[in-house]
């Protein structure tokens, strides 16, 4: 039986999990494109993918059996690129963030229903085994309802590079707020995405431009570059519901560690999943904690939850369940309209920062 095929948009590194989840999930990774033609072919080399292209477009019309693709672009290409895939009838995986606000979200989430296609996002921390066991408590009732949480992913030493597109609002939509959204979204997805009503928030540049904050990642800087993106953010949301939720995001901050955790409380039990890192961007000496904490018999109960490690951080096991959902066999682990949602948040919180006051969201 012919396996069914899966193209790539971008050959960044980001790709590798894309490739792997697909190869993992029986699937064909036939082509790839990259305005990068060297770097294009390193990754059809390594994989044994067959066509290279050095246009997204020539792509989706060469590649018409592709049942898949994966946008792996920067964060002002995703909306374009996820619109006309679904025109050309694909089913899309989008790296994160969905796109450079709520707008661009919007119409790609309609364009999915139009095309009548799947479109899901790379929320890869969803997929993390500790995140999967929490959620089995939380659908079974055992927390309750979780009143408030606290989101962080904060960095000491993490800008990544000086000048590219990751530091030009225009190119990414902002700095880590948008670009380490993942405990935002972890949050809102234990919470069961309530709507969201008021932000506060606000937003710093300390250590703008000093080399001595870049991340180790190798991410070059770009002579006669931008940065005019935040170094961290501190909010606060409020729901219709009555539930809070505070975060915390930095790529430069005087904190001891990069930590990487959502901690909640709800009305029966409490919980946390944390990633302590022990340098920025280094995991080898990585600590991960996944917790419960209630009472019984009149004390207090901490539970360690158990999972098996994870040092891809969800990232293949989402492709692999992007590739089951579209065929039925698993829940999706994201939905487009929880991406709204979200990207409403972030939108809100670069506007509160800007004008000094809390701003509703409708």
């Amino acid at each position: 039986m012919e396996k069914t095929k899966a193209i790539v948009g971008g050959a960044g590194s980001i790709t590798n999990y894309h490739i792997q989840g697909y190869i993992t999930a029986g699937v064909e990774v036939a082509g790839i494109a990259d305005i990068d033609v060297k770097r294009a072919e390193e990754k059809a080399k390594q994989y044994g993918i067959k066509n290279i292209y050095t246009s997204f477009e020539e792509m989706l019309e060469k590649e018409k059996s592709a049942f898949y693709v994966s946008i792996c672009l920067p964060n002002y290409l995703h909306c374009e690129a996820v619109i006309k895939a679904l025109k050309s009838g694909i089913n899309v995986f989008c790296e994160k963030p969905p796109a450079l606000n709520a707008e661009e979200t919007e119409r790609m989430v309609k364009a999915a229903k139009d095309a009548k296609k799947i479109l899901m996002f790379d929320f890869n921390n969803r997929a993390r085994p500790e995140a999967q066991a929490l959620m089995k408590y939380i659908k079974n009732g055992d927390i309750g309802k979780i009143n408030s949480a606290q989101a962080l992913w904060i960095r000491r030493c993490g800008i990544p590079g000086f000048g590219g597109w990751f530091t030009q609002k225009t190119l990414s939509g902002g700095g880590p707020v948008i670009d380490l959204l993942h405990m935002i979204d972890l949050a809102l997805y234990f919470m069961q995405f309530p709507e969201p009503e008021w932000v506060l928030s606000g937003v710093f540049n300390d250590f703008s431009g000093n080399p001595e904050f870049k991340g180790p990642w190798g991410i070059p800087d770009v002579k006669g570059g931008k940065m005019d993106v935040e170094t961290s953010a501190h909010s606060f949301i409020r729901f219709k519901t009555g539930q809070i939720l505070f975060t915390r995001n930095s790529w430069a901050e005087m904190n001891k560690r990069e930590e990487v955790s959502v901690t909640f409380q709800g009305t029966k039990a409490g919980g946390m999943i944390r990633r302590m890192f022990g340098r920025d961007g280094i995991d080898e000496t990585a600590i991960d904690d996944c917790e419960i904490y209630t009472m019984e018999y009149g004390r207090p109960v901490n539970r360690k939850i158990i999972t098996e490690p994870d040092e891809k951080m969800g990232r293949e096991r989402a492709v692999i369940n992007f590739v089951r959902s579209v065929k039925g066999e698993e829940e999706p682990y994201s939905k487009p309209e929880e991406a709204i949602i979200l990207m409403k948040i972030i939108d809100a919180i670069y506007i509160s920062a800007e004008k000094k006051e809390p701003i509703r969201i409708y």
